[in-house]
């Protein structure tokens, strides 16, 4: 999750009313962007592909209200990356009518916080799509929870409040249909993607490499005023240092960030320094 480090000892409500004011206004990204075959050097060896080396991608960013999400079109069907806050839905839904297609082939998600998964049950519900979560946050969200781990340099106050606040924010629990681990190729969705493993924000957050030109990195990074790393909650900071570095290396041409209303640059990425979201 991406909001302000502004938390109450004395108050738990303040601290969530902040967490919710933080997430609304986050805006989507405004216009749908295709891409095309680019050589990328990656840490991460995707399982053998039959596809072609490029698959047409068309990108559908949707406003989901407290985060980004994406439905990625390709010739064989929809995929979505992440689904929001429980009961945005309607907004997936909207914008499959406005592509003019039904056909959602999974529901893909980067990592188990409230914000990323919370509609996913409703949405597979819906659609029969199955849902993908790495292997080590699928428990979490199996158990309907947020494990948020510590505020960046406020570990004495994460210790006295997150216990207080992560109960508030379960949701319906939610079992994955799929396990996914580092490499994991998308191919028989019809899609040229496979799984980097990128973890710290939580054990099994991930990054979907599209085409190696795109990388949808849920919230290791975030754009706004300031492109920036995780720098709110994790649960391992160097690890988040750790993962910046390997997707830096992966050489992306555009990262689509779980927060902020622009896409960001390689330039951009490249030019986070890692050090900084180490604790």
């Amino acid at each position: 999750m991406q909001f302000p480090l502004w938390v109450s000892l004395t108050n738990v409500f303040l601290a969530l009313t902040l967490f919710s004011l933080s997430l609304v206004g986050t805006a989507a990204i405004a216009a749908p962007a295709s891409t095309k075959d680019r050589a990328a050097l990656s840490q991460s060896e995707p399982k053998t592909n039959t596809m072609p080396e490029t698959s047409e991608v068309i990108v559908h960013p949707v406003n989901m209200i407290a985060s980004n999400a994406y439905l990625l079109e390709t010739p064989e069907g929809l995929i979505l990356v992440d689904a929001g806050i429980p009961f945005s839905e309607r907004q997936v839904y909207r914008k499959m009518r406005e592509i003019g297609r039904d056909d959602l082939k999974l529901i893909y998600i980067t990592h188990a916080h409230i914000d990323h998964y919370g509609a996913a049950n409703a949405i597979r519900e819906k659609t029969g799509a199955p849902i993908a979560i790495h292997k080590d946050d699928a428990a979490t969200m199996a158990l309907g929870r947020t494990e948020l781990g510590t505020v960046r340099d406020w570990k004495r106050l994460s210790d006295v409040t997150l216990p207080y606040i992560e109960p508030l924010l379960r949701v319906t629990p939610t079992e994955a249909d799929i396990l996914l681990e580092d490499g994991d190729s998308l191919e028989e969705y019809g899609i040229n993607a496979y799984v980097m493993h990128t973890p710290g924000h939580t054990p099994g957050s991930t990054t979907l490499i599209v085409n190696d030109t795109m990388a949808f990195a849920g919230d290791l990074v975030a754009s706004g005023r300031k492109v920036h790393a995780q720098r709110s909650y994790a649960q391992d900071w160097l690890e988040v240092a750790q993962s910046l570095v390997r997707l830096a290396k992966a050489g992306p041409e555009i990262i689509y960030p779980g927060h902020g209303s622009e896409p960001i640059t390689l330039e951009q990425l490249q030019n986070i320094d890692p050090n900084y979201v180490e604790p």
